[in-house]
């Protein structure tokens, strides 16, 4: 998102974090109403231009909206669809993309609640991996043909007794309502998502060895002081490293393996 549209969800997610910070708020509810506006508007491609169109008034959008979800949804997920239409969006799938993130946000605001949020983030990116490492799972969970129905039955049959719950909803909602996005892109923007919750950012790390505890620690305040943010750490094993690490923040690489040192000094050589 740019311009209009990240001011808007920006605003909006502050609408959200101030909802949520009151323990009566629902924060798993609201998170399901919110996944359902955003299918809905996902949809109905018309609805939503009316939605994000500038040259209606913003209040005229926002009473369009609360006579479309009266009575399905609670009087606080309508509140804050509306307030989000009053406002400008560059296009009108910002308005559904932000719905997403907003939904999402709600969950893992339910996870941090329990103390839960660390797991979530862990089992998450745990399930990236074994998406990119089994062909036919990944097959199929992404299959056009297959029903909303069994995939959600594939994955609570693989983590619903092995994962937190909301580790769950998340995973279903993404695999069950892909909105044209491959199924890596989802899961990095949920673990993206999940660290921000702390405000963190995330390094996937990769090493030859599982490294210690101590090892852990220092690598991570080495790397919040290098990028001046805290950092959840996604740890991998690849013996192919042969020693040191790699390490990966957003698209910067900081790499330290031996291997690539070694593929490093062949080059030189061979030039």
């Amino acid at each position: 998102m740019n311009g209009a549209s990240r001011e808007a969800l920006a605003a909006a997610r502050e609408r959200l974090d101030a909802l949520t910070d009151h323990t009566s708020v629902d924060a798993g509810s609201l998170a399901a109403e919110l996944a359902d506006v955003t299918a809905l508007l996902h949809r109905e491609v018309s609805l939503r231009r009316v939605l994000t169109d500038p040259a209606q008034e913003g209040e005229a959008k926002a009473q369009l909206v609360e006579r479309l979800l009266g009575g399905q949804v609670s009087g606080t997920t309508a509140d804050l669809v509306a307030g989000m239409v009053r406002t400008r969006w560059s296009r009108s799938r910002d308005l559904v993309d932000a719905l997403e993130e907003l939904a999402a946000d709600a969950d893992l605001t339910e996870a941090q609640r329990r103390g839960a949020l660390d797991s979530v983030e862990d089992e998450v990116f745990r399930f990236s991996r074994i998406v990119s490492s089994d062909s036919a799972l990944r097959a199929a969970l992404t299959d056009t043909a297959a029903s909303e129905a069994a995939k959600a039955g594939l994955l609570d049959s693989l983590l619903g007794t092995r994962a937190d719950k909301v580790t769950l909803r998340l995973i279903t909602r993404l695999v069950t309502r892909p909105r044209g996005r491959s199924l890596e892109e989802g899961l990095e923007s949920l673990s993206k998502l999940a660290a921000a919750r702390r405000g963190r950012m995330v390094a996937t790390v990769v090493s030859a060895v599982p490294l210690s505890e101590p090892q852990k620690q220092r690598l991570g305040a080495s790397l919040a002081k290098l990028y001046g943010r805290p950092m959840h750490l996604n740890l991998e094993v690849d013996p192919a490293v042969i020693g040191g690490m790699k390490v990966h923040v957003g698209d910067e690489v900081i790499n330290g393996s031996v291997a690539d040192r070694i593929d490093e000094a062949s080059r030189r050589m061979a030039g």
